[in-house]
């Protein structure tokens, strides 16, 4: 059904020339017992399948029309014998059919759509998963601008889960999610790209003003009890494409936890004269 909806075009065309080529056969060939017109129900279902509900009704009157005109028409049929109560229960049949084929078709679209949906998040956070990133980051190599990307590693997940357990570890994961979605411009990209990795996309063109986001974004983040660090990668200067830039990124990342847990074991050990 979702097929048949994404080629419409050529699915309606076929659907016409089905109309079109049943209703000279009906009139050229059919007598009485021979049930051309059941292969109208061939072109309805394909309207049907490509416009929901009221394409199908439509569809159904259609090919009642046509049979009508045809009776008229064919010289070997008398209307007096078919143009009784069997055209309006034609008409039923052919528009309740089209009706349901049409509802079908709508709501399989409409499961299709959702499960689209769900594929690219991350079933935890509601974030973007890493298809979505990536499809992302297609887009923005397909524009040719200048972008950063950031890629941010939670700092002490594991202590969180070894010491109170992974619910609480998924929550600070949440948390974390929805401080840093609210903490980035609409047209900025977030996603999380692993178990405590999230990653950004944003347009910059300088290495000061990446910097600088990562450091914003982990001041803000560790202020509302989300700790992370942030590396960053520039396109086109660290990388023409995912892989490389997030090399850089990633390089740059566990450069900046190495400094970090240094200063901390320095302000938990003094060095002392």
């Amino acid at each position: 059904m979702n097929a048949a909806y994404q080629h419409r075009s050529l699915v309606l065309s076929c659907a016409i020339a089905s109309f079109a080529l049943v209703f000279a056969a009906f009139v050229l060939f059919e007598v009485p017992g021979l049930g051309i017109a059941h292969l109208f129900y061939l072109p309805v279902a394909a309207l049907s399948l490509t416009g929901g509900v009221r394409r199908g009704i439509v569809a159904g009157a259609v090919a009642v029309a046509l049979f009508t005109t045809g009776v008229m028409i064919n010289p070997n049929i008398s209307p007096s014998e078919f143009l009784t109560l069997s055209t309006p229960l034609r008409f039923l049949t052919y528009a309740t059919m089209g009706g349901l084929l049409g509802w079908f078709s709508a709501r399989d679209r409409e499961l299709v759509e959702r499960l689209r949906v769900l594929a690219e998040r991350d079933f935890l956070t509601g974030l973007p998963n890493t298809r979505a990133f990536e499809a992302a980051i297609a887009r923005r190599f397909e524009a040719g601008t200048p972008f950063a990307l950031l890629l941010g590693d939670m700092d002490g997940l594991k202590s969180i889960n070894d010491s109170q357990g992974h619910a609480e570890g998924n929550d600070a994961l949440r948390r974390l999610a929805l401080m840093l979605g609210s903490s980035l411009r609409p047209e900025d990209s977030v996603a999380r790209v692993g178990g405590d990795e999230f990653a950004v996309l944003t347009v910059m063109a300088g290495n000061d003003e990446a910097a600088a986001l990562a450091a914003r974004l982990e001041g803000v983040m560790a202020r509302q009890g989300g700790p992370i660090t942030f590396g960053w990668a520039l396109y086109p200067s660290d990388g023409e494409n995912a892989l490389s830039l997030y090399r850089a990124a990633d390089e740059r990342l566990y450069a900046r936890k190495l400094v970090r847990g240094n200063r901390a074991a320095r302000s938990l050990y003094p060095v002392t004269a």
